[in-house]
């Protein structure tokens, strides 16, 4: 939704801004309230199903229960306050640093350290140079190194060797006076192979997380009668009995009524379909019906993926709805009707996963359920206002979506043309694009089968083609940045893992944090006209 406006105002038969009500922020506040609660309805009365009798992991809510648990400990609380000494170190080191690079920053799009050729010239017009931004530097120290390397790999691939190939053969493949957003020139090599590679593991993904959802169904029930082996000793095994017996005593005690659940579920939809047209007229109301009706199912598959594989695949069920309504619609408002119900199901499946996996917390930290639901409703609102609010500032201040500024907005781009596609088919892409992006999206595809039947060991090394996908549309310097805070991890896990694994996190959080917070105090600057006074600027040099 915060990218949507940006989308619909690009030039489409039918689908311009003007057919949609003002995109002011009382009508975003109003289209996220009516959206963002209804998947914190959806799936509450199974809470008791996914957290107790299937007894779904959920990684990330398990991790952070453990977290929270160790925070009760003499350790932990000594641990954790060496962590937040030192994440406000490092925040403090990252908001003097983005600080100090406004002052070069001047008023062009080519100034400052956010341009500096740090790789020499040549590279640097292919977007390979180091930014010196510490939030993707933080980025790299909290991803996995095989997320790094393949988001570099992926630069290599697009940046390194097929762009500047396909951009030789303007004139021949494309022609060669088309501007640099024009979707039939090289633009459209970049975005359309960039969606196959997303859509080739998003699918791929699909495919193996409801495999895995109805395998593990059909098995619950005979799991139920094996017999139950514990190598503890009896005391070890009558103490955890007494605490599981504990923790579900106040999981269940604790409950939420289903007719809260269901009815809300059902007043919050009938809302959303009477209010959901008057924002964007292509999407009818019987459009919204059909999709509150069927994303319950969709919310449930998601979470019992979620509390599997902690993978949640929120963003390809949104593809989902994208393709089906914007093939409906047709020309005449598809790609808005597309976008809006991509957004409302993405809304609702993401959040009943967010909560569940929540539940899960609570339920592994005795914490009251009722606690959690009306903490995840709270939140939900105040997003619902400070995300508008937030977005406000970001578009008054900064060139939002400019496909050279520094907020590229890259998925609004892609999910639009996805809509298109989804309207208009392949007719309308670039000599030999339809076949590149038929052997990106199998390439996908195979690289997700060897990353699942190879052993663990050659598994490790095999690159993921969502995280190859993401430079091939933004450009290769944050692949660059990605991988200095990589190779920092690296050497400190060499040095000292222990440490690493300890406060590697909070520097990450420090770095990102700093520089975020700077953005406000540079966004009011922007809002008064008050321009950096220097430009750094780089250029070769002359022989005299």
């Amino acid at each position: 939704m915060i990218e949507l406006y940006k989308l619909i105002g690009e030039d489409y038969p039918g689908n311009r801004a003007e057919d949609v009500k003002n995109p002011g922020l009382g009508w975003m506040i109003g289209f996220l309230f009516v959206v963002s609660f209804l998947g914190l309805f959806s799936l509450v009365p199974l809470r008791k199903v996914m957290v107790m009798d299937y007894k779904l992991t959920y990684p990330s809510g398990t991790a952070t229960a453990m977290l929270i648990n160790s925070f009760h400990t003499n350790t932990g609380a000594e641990l954790a306050g060496k962590q937040v000494r030192c994440l406000g170190k490092y925040l403090s080191l990252s908001l003097c640093w983005s600080c100090f690079k406004w002052f070069f920053s001047g008023i062009g799009d080519s100034c400052g350290f956010d341009n500096f050729p740090t790789l020499g010239l040549t590279l640097f017009k292919n977007t390979f140079y180091f930014d010196f931004g510490p939030t993707y530097v933080g980025c790299g120290l909290i991803c996995p190194h095989i997320v790094n390397c393949s988001v570099l790999l992926g630069a290599i691939i697009s940046w390194g060797f097929l762009w500047p190939y396909i951009s030789q053969l303007a004139g021949h493949w494309y022609p060669a006076d088309l501007g640099s957003n024009d979707f039939k020139g090289l633009y459209g090599y970049k975005v359309f192979i960039a969606i196959s590679l997303i859509l080739g593991d998003g699918l791929y993904n699909l495919i193996k997380i409801i495999t895995i959802t109805i395998k593990e169904l059909c098995n619950t029930p005979k799991q139920k009668n094996l017999p139950v082996v514990n190598e503890v000793s009896d005391s070890e095994s009558s103490k955890i009995i007494m605490e599981q017996r504990k923790r579900d005593k106040i999981f269940l005690e604790d409950r939420i009524p289903s007719w809260l659940a269901v009815s809300g579920y059902v007043g919050l939809a009938a809302i959303s379909t009477a209010t959901i047209p008057s924002i964007f007229p292509p999407l009818k109301w019987y459009l919204v019906l059909c999709s509150y009706i069927l994303v319950p199912a969709l919310a449930f598959c998601n979470s019992y993926g979620t509390g599997l594989t902690d993978w949640s695949l929120a963003s390809t069920y949104g593809k989902i709805g994208l393709f089906v309504i914007a093939s409906l619609v047709g020309r005449d408002g598809g790609v808005i009707a597309g976008l809006a119900a991509c957004g409302v199901m993405m809304s609702i499946v993401s959040t009943a996963a967010d909560l569940m996996q929540d539940f899960k917390t609570g339920y592994l930290t005795l914490s009251s359920a009722k606690s959690m639901f009306v903490s995840q409703l709270i939140g939900t609102a105040m997003g619902c206002v400070l995300a508008p609010l937030t977005f406000w500032l970001f578009w008054t201040a900064f060139d939002v979506g400019s496909p050279d500024g520094p907020y590229k907005a890259p998925y609004a781009v892609i999910f639009r043309e996805m809509a298109i596609l989804g309207i208009e088919g392949f007719s309308e892409l670039p000599k030999h694009c339809l076949a590149l992006c038929c052997g990106f999206f199998v390439a996908a595809l195979v690289i997700n089968l060897l990353r699942d039947v190879s052993p663990t060991k050659v598994s490790q090394f095999i690159p993921i083609p969502m995280a190859m996908a993401v430079p091939f549309y933004i450009g290769a310097y944050f692949a660059i940045d990605m991988f200095v805070g990589t190779v920092i991890l690296y050497v400190w896990e060499q040095l000292n893992r222990k440490g690493a694994e300890d406060y590697a996190g909070a520097v990450a959080s420090g770095l990102i944090c700093g520089d975020g917070i700077w953005t406000i105090p540079s966004a009011i600057l922007s809002i008064f006209r008050i321009n950096p006074p220097i430009c750094m600027y780089f250029r070769p040099s002359v022989s005299r």
